[in-house]
């Protein structure tokens, strides 16, 4: 079992904490016999499970009102469920990143609409934001979408879109000219079945996602479906990678903390040289360094998901350092397991195995690294 004690920072509140507890139990009980050996049904399926259990009710807004986001509950539910399955984090996730532009900036029918069906687990979704030039650098996106009376026609290509090919519906971001650059971009909900969407081609990743290219072909969107106003979409876009980049973070959290338990199990029972392997005093510094980092990136996404939750209206500084360390280091944390597993920990199939082909992808997802460090080094010279 995992380290419990940081959920007494002051940090949470006793909602929090009961939803650690009962999202633990439920994880517990029902994500050991998920079958991922076909990954879009697995997908699916975790979906579903999802919805029923009540969990996706934190993923986007109630449609009927009652609140919004509480990033602090997402990064929560990120880390515990990364912590029991991947792939199950990642569902949980596609629902809120996906649905995340709707949450904060839809019409109260686009939430109708989409939010009662996502949050049952009943409807995928999925961010439509990467091209094959445009991926960190959001202004460069270049998709276009003009309008024709009522409609808009999206022209252009999306990639690396996860659930792309089993989403139901996509928050898609395109240039409607307004302005050049980043003030020149809006954002549209696209369900999957508009003709002129296509999956262009399904992509395979070191940890199997559905991921695919998509292909607009003269898609024709009505107005109406447009999120916020016309030339929002940037800010649309940040607004939501500050709420949920955090939540990145504490999925790399979820993946470093299952490497550490692993390795405290085998350090613990492993023999050599007629004494546990623990007793090297080697071992011990690797042991302790896992330990510091977790922590550390521990305070560092809970003091964004905090500062969001009290009302900071940007946190993109903050968001960055959180998803920067936790990411890198948990990357760290996890080698380090493999290594003290020996061959054990390259074998397929084995969860340091499986943690160490997971952790890599959100070093480069929502803003890659290097990205992250530009932010933050912006973020602090204009703070001086």
């Amino acid at each position: 079992m995992a380290d419990r004690t940081y959920l007494d920072w002051p940090f949470f509140e006793d909602r929090h904490r009961e939803l650690a507890a009962a999202l633990e139990g439920w994880a517990g009980r029902e994500l050991g016999g998920v079958d991922h050996s076909d990954t879009d049904a697995a997908c699916k399926s975790l979906v579903a499970m999802l919805g029923r259990g009540g969990w996706l009710r934190h993923s986007a807004v109630d449609p009927d009102g009652g609140g919004g986001l509480d990033v602090r509950s997402l990064c929560l539910i990120r880390e515990t469920l990364a912590r029991h399955d991947g792939l199950a984090d990642f569902a949980f996730a596609m629902q809120g990143l996906g649905t995340g532009a709707i949450s904060l900036f839809g019409s109260d029918a686009q939430k109708h609409d989409w939010l009662t069906r996502t949050r049952a687990g009943e409807a995928l979704s999925a961010f439509a934001l990467s091209e094959p030039k445009s991926g960190s650098d959001v202004a460069n996106i270049e998709m276009s979408a003009h309008r024709d009376g009522d409609d808009y026609v999206l022209d252009g290509e999306k990639t690396w879109i996860s659930n792309g090919g089993i989403a139901d519906i996509y928050c898609v971001f395109a240039r409607t000219g307004e302005a050049p650059g980043a003030k020149g971009l809006s954002a549209f909900v696209v369900p999957a079945d508009t003709p002129g969407l296509r999956v262009a081609e399904r992509l395979e990743t070191v940890a199997p996602h559905p991921l695919a290219r998509l292909a607009f072909d003269s898609v024709r969107v009505p107005a109406r479906l447009m999120i916020g106003q016309p030339g929002e979409g940037f800010r649309i876009a940040m607004s939501v990678l500050d709420v949920f980049r955090p939540t990145v973070a504490a999925a790399a959290l979820g993946f470093a903390r299952r490497a550490l338990d692993e390795a405290l199990n085998r350090v613990a029972e492993r023999e050599l040289f007629g004494a546990p392997l623990f007793d090297l005093q080697m071992v011990q510094g690797h042991i302790a360094d896992m330990a510091l980092d977790v922590d550390a990136a521990a305070l560092l996404i809970y003091r964004a998901a905090w500062l969001k939750d009290k009302g900071a209206p940007r946190i993109s500084r903050e968001a960055a350092m959180a998803k920067l360390f936790s990411t890198e280091q948990a990357q760290v944390i996890i080698d380090k397991a493999v290594q003290l597993h020996g061959g054990d920990g390259v074998r397929k199939g084995h969860i340091v195995e499986s943690l160490y082909r997971e952790i890599r992808a959100l070093r480069i997802y929502e803003g890659a690294s290097d990205v992250q460090k530009v932010i933050i080094a912006r973020a602090t010279i204009g703070g001086a």
